[in-house]
């Protein structure tokens, strides 16, 4: 423990976050190549961006053991993505009909 009461991490530490990150970001790009219903592959990639931004911000942002900022920063966030794919993914249908032409 450092002066002010906060834990600091080890190098064992940061690297095991960094390896859960690559993991997670393997599993991201696996399912891109996978067929899977659209809403269920949302899903999945939307969850586990939440799980990759949560440790991102927990650990090398440093806010692990504040938790009322670790919620106030992921909570906003999620919900503009959220508001963004909502915004932005009907495009991508419409771009599909002018790739593809029936």
């Amino acid at each position: 423990m450092s002066e002010h009461g906060h834990a600091e991490g080890t190098t064992g530490l940061y690297l095991s976050v960094w390896a859960v990150l690559l993991i997670l970001t393997g599993v991201e790009v696996y399912l891109g190549y996978i067929h899977l219903a659209v809403g269920l592959m949302l899903v999945l990639l939307m969850g586990l961006s939440l799980i990759k931004a949560g440790l991102i911000i927990a650990y090398f942002m440093h806010l692990r053991f504040e938790r009322a900022s670790l919620v106030l920063t992921l909570l906003p966030l999620w919900m503009i993505v959220t508001c963004l794919l909502f915004v932005f993914f009907p495009d991508s249908f419409r771009i599909q009909e002018f790739r593809f032409p029936k």
